[in-house]
């Protein structure tokens, strides 16, 4: 250690108890990079992690969703990952995974499924460097960690989303080829959601979203949704697919996407989309939670489905690009309805998980 610094972090004990722990601030190893973190969102997979329903996470550091302000480069970091000149000082972007390229799943170039994704996220924050997570005062870049440069001018609050919600959905987006003229139906309206609706605006798509909360349906409709359906007014799946089919001339959606991850969102997709459309799988991310599904409709509507988990890394790059460019055609600025300070972060976590906000953010100085 170069001095006796210290950094906070929130670390999970267990599922749903959120402590505040103090670490030796490291230095950066080579090709690593230390970063102070300017502020960290509350995304969605944090709450699936808080409430205990992730697979293998129960406990550890948490945040993943962040801008930082690098502050020690390691050995032989000159330029990000896009070769753009760094310093101390720079605000960067980073992925909230590794990039191994050595594991098979890399070999195969699904790089999204790099099975050391995780790596470093996983470890307890005894565990030196300490800072493996975003909810906290540092961030430690791992070797082989993309992260960018953020453009000049682009709005602190408005970039820190960019390393998970924008670059996840222009990752499914593409995935599922949505196209001009194309109707996409968009299940949930929190974070993913709406910068869904701003990517599939963008691609020249009808969008209609269905959601339950006021606060949501309006930002649905502030980000470009064409139209909107309550799910308190329409209590049925059965109500909501005819609604859909009324808004698309009787066939259905070209295209479903869900995000607002609960199970029955997601049998509930087939009967929101035409024969031979397709679906994106994103929200549910926790294995063990099941709902009803009709495997015989599904194949006699030749609904392609397409589950997707993190992004090709190089997507961040191309998030911080929409956003730079699109950031003031859509209210990006209220999409953070609500900042917490770091020490206040079992309240961020509460109130995002019974929905009261729709996206958080953590203030760690």
């Amino acid at each position: 250690m170069t001095d006796e610094r210290t950094g906070k972090l929130s670390y999970m004990v267990e599922p749903e108890n959120v402590q505040i722990k103090e670490y030796p601030v490291p230095d950066p190893e080579p090709g690593a990079v230390l970063t102070e973190v300017e502020r960290a969102n509350v995304c969605g997979s944090e709450l699936h992690i808080w409430r205990g329903h992730h697979p293998e996470v129960k406990d550890g550091a948490l945040g993943h969703e962040a801008l930082c302000r690098i502050e020690e480069l390691g050995e032989g970091v000159e330029t990000d990952y896009a070769g753009n000149p760094i310093e101390p000082g720079d605000l960067v972007a980073p992925a909230y995974f590794i990039t191994c390229r050595k594991c098979p799943a890399c070999q195969n170039g699904q790089f999204n499924l790099c099975e050391n994704a995780y790596k470093h996220w996983s470890k307890s924050p005894e565990e030196p460097p300490h800072f493996h997570g975003t909810f906290g005062t540092h961030y430690y870049i791992n070797p082989d960690q993309y992260f960018y440069k953020v453009p000049e001018g682009l709005d602190e609050n408005i970039a820190a989303g960019a390393n998970c919600a924008l670059s996840q959905m222009i990752f499914g987006i593409d995935k599922v080829d949505l196209s001009e003229g194309e109707t996409v139906v968009v299940q949930g309206a929190g974070g993913l959601g709406l910068n869904t609706i701003a990517v599939a605006k963008e691609r020249g798509a009808n969008v209609i979203v269905i959601e339950g909360v006021d606060g949501r349906l309006e930002r649905a409709e502030a980000f470009g949704a064409d139209h909107t359906i309550d799910f308190r007014e329409y209590e049925t799946v059965d109500a909501r697919a005819e609604r859909v089919k009324e808004l698309t001339d009787g066939v259905g959606a070209d295209v479903g996407v869900e995000v607002a991850g609960v199970p029955p969102a997601f049998s509930e997709g087939i009967h929101l989309v035409r024969k031979g459309g397709r679906y994106l799988e994103i929200g549910n991310v926790s294995p063990g939670h099941t709902t009803e599904f009709d495997p015989g409709l599904l194949t006699r509507r030749a609904i392609e489905i397409n589950p997707v988990v993190r992004y090709d890394p190089w997507y961040l790059r191309r998030a911080l690009e929409f956003l730079d460019e699109h950031a003031e055609d859509y209210p990006y600025d209220q999409l953070i309805d609500t900042e917490f300070d770091l020490l206040d972060v079992s309240e961020a976590l509460e109130r995002s998980d019974s929905r009261e906000v729709t996206r958080a953010t953590l203030l760690p100085h």
